[in-house]
């Protein structure tokens, strides 16, 4: 059964069904999307989706066709700290705001849904486009960790950006969230 977390106003935020297993994986693996991730395999996915509570992947969807176009695992839903980690956020469909949509959709989930305190993710510093994404829906830089991963024998950079509850109120009061009143 379809588990839907989250719905904005051209996409929708829903868990992960073992049939969505493919799609996730192509889209880890891409030519243009492997480069800027870490990208897991089918026995990382297959328990997350399976009995997923702490960490579960989030398939996002279009609402008027039900074609899927975009992945995010998130992590930490069971901290203490009330703190979610989004990770291998990949948009499919590129160029049409569904990046803008999926953050959107992602701060109000964990923000007015789960009553979370933070969000946090990490991305490669040469990742600009995903960094501007992060940026202009109002995460801060936090850290930069200095070759903290190897890629193809290569030492990489990554960011930390980050979001606290009262930065996606104030956000919100701004008119720059979804539900926010205008």
């Amino acid at each position: 059964m379809e588990t839907i977390l989250y719905k904005g106003p051209r996409l929708l935020l829903r868990k992960a069904e073992e049939n969505d297993l493919d799609f996730i994986l192509d889209l880890e693996y891409r030519k243009e999307n492997v480069k800027f991730i870490v990208p897991f395999d089918r026995d990382f996915h297959l328990p997350v989706i399976r009995e997923g509570e702490a960490a579960i992947d989030v398939i996002v969807e279009e609402i008027a066709t039900g074609e899927r176009v975009g992945y995010v695992l998130v992590n930490g839903l069971k901290t203490e700290a009330k703190e979610a980690e989004w990770t291998h956020v990949i948009i499919d469909k590129k160029g049409m705001g569904y990046g803008h949509e999926t953050m959107k959709m992602l701060k109000a989930w964990v923000f007015d849904v789960l009553h979370f305190h933070r969000a946090w993710l990490d991305c490669k510093d040469y990742n600009a486009r995903a960094l501007h994404l992060y940026e202009s829906e109002g995460m801060q830089r936090e850290a930069l960790i200095r070759e903290t991963i190897v890629t193809n024998g290569v030492y990489e950079n990554l960011v930390v950006l980050g979001i606290l509850d009262r930065e996606y109120r104030q956000r919100k009061r701004e008119g720059l969230e979804l539900g926010a009143v205008k």
